[in-house]
């Protein structure tokens, strides 16, 4: 069999298990990377070189001090506080929105969630309103903005691990402004959304600060991470691995610093056990998989396809790619759809003669954002409806719909449109 055909043909199988078999992505990712090998598709060596071990480093390091900063409760304070700032229900929702929107610029989207749901939560049973939903607004908030930092989301990071892009490309970029700026017109533009949705509760509001902080340790390593990202942004030639060695010893620092303090060793068991790891094997195994249908073939093949359809237009190929990417994130993970469609827009571009970033770009921002639709695109939705499901609320579809569709299309379509007046 043609070895392009044959990759084609592996990858589709693998896609369609990681579709079916959610809970078990990261083995079948890694039995496709073997097979891969097996039928000489890919080297072992090659396999392991694939492996993008900065990207990893950085994840591991950064969930891992994500862990001790909600340890600390820190967050909790922090979203009780801007509540004595607010009138109304109204726009406590707009606050609450807008804080998890901020917070997910640098811990996990899914984490936010979990930090600022409760505090949600708490403001609806005080209130006796109904909480769906303003969960429902945090989530989807907390989805956006993921996409504005290197340390945001994982498709972020995944970004930056394939353009060499450091934490300050994604406020200014080769000259021009960078996707954050796309990403917080988009948020900007929900506000109007979300006071709409929630014009109706105009209850007054009285919030009283009861988490107790002693411990600001975990908050200064946060901020700690991001300085050190950004002052490694300045050295173009730095070590490959520089980001990820930065996210891993403030991660250590902080461990070690909590378990000489707490004088226990229990601390070092709950946050590995935060660490993510079927993520970790997950890219570790896409890497693979994406390297060997590269070399088969397949993203050359897939990036023609995509200029065919686009009649060779730039502003039809870039339009396809957004519309294409929102779509398939509101019903499958955008993790492996962003990982595969990186080398993609890549070949895109170089078929077109442009460089990469316009697609690049537009890719992050559809995938990123088109999880917002349904109430299974994105691990922060399942996680914000799983715990209104243990408060005993029945989410239905339309329930989320209400909120995600106009949520989404908003702001994906102005931050496309930023990107594209920007880079076109």
């Amino acid at each position: 069999m043609d070895p392009m055909i044959l990759a084609l043909v592996l990858f589709g199988v693998m896609y369609a298990l990681l579709l079916v078999f959610a809970e078990h992505r990261w083995i079948i990712a890694l039995a496709a990377a073997f097979v891969f090998i097996f039928m000489r598709l890919l080297s072992p060596l090659e396999a392991l070189k694939a492996i993008n071990w900065n990207v990893l480093m950085m994840l591991s390091g950064t969930m891992a001090t994500v862990e001790l900063f909600i340890q600390s409760q820190m967050p909790a304070l922090m979203a009780e506080k801007l509540l004595q700032k607010v009138p109304t229900v109204q726009w406590a929702a707009v606050v609450l929105s807008v804080f998890s929107g901020v917070i997910s610029a640098f811990v996990d989207n899914v984490a936010t969630v979990l930090m600022v749901a409760p505090v949600g939560l708490a403001v609806a049973r005080q209130l006796k309103t109904n909480p769906i939903p303003l969960i429902i607004a945090i989530a989807v908030s907390s989805n956006l903005q993921g996409a504005a930092t290197l340390v945001g989301d994982t498709t972020s990071i995944l970004l930056a691990g394939y353009m060499d892009m450091s934490f300050n490309d994604f406020f200014w970029f080769k000259g021009r402004i960078g996707i954050a700026w796309a990403v917080e017109v988009g948020a900007l533009l929900t506000l109007p959304v979300l006071l709409w949705i929630f014009r109706k509760d105009k209850q007054k509001v009285s919030a009283e600060v009861k988490t107790p902080v002693s411990d600001f340790m975990p908050t200064i390593l946060m901020t700690g991470t991001v300085v050190l990202l950004i002052i490694a942004s300045q050295f173009k030639n730095k070590p490959e691995l520089t980001n990820g060695l930065i996210c891993c010893a403030m991660a250590v620092i902080g461990i070690i610093y909590e378990s000489l303090r707490q004088r226990s060793g229990d601390l070092l068991n709950s946050v590995l056990k935060a660490i993510d790891y079927k993520t970790l094997l997950l890219l570790a195994g896409l890497f693979m998989v994406i390297e060997g249908i590269t070399q088969a073939g397949v993203i050359e093949a897939i990036a023609e396809l995509f200029v065919t359809i686009g009649g060779g237009s730039k502003l039809v190929t870039y339009i396809v790619i957004v519309s294409v990417s929102v779509l398939f994130s509101a019903f499958i993970d955008n993790i492996p759809y962003v990982a595969t469609m990186l080398p993609v827009v890549s070949g895109i571009a170089a078929l077109l003669g442009i460089e990469p970033y316009l697609f690049a770009f537009g890719l992050l921002i559809g995938a990123t954002l088109g999880g917002n639709i349904t109430p299974v695109g994105a691990s922060a939705n399942i996680a914000g409806i799983g715990i209104l499901q243990k408060e005993g609320y029945k989410v239905s579809t339309q329930d989320f719909l209400r909120i995600g569709v106009p949520f989404t299309l908003i702001a994906a379509a102005s931050g496309a449109l930023v990107i594209w007046l920007v880079w076109a």
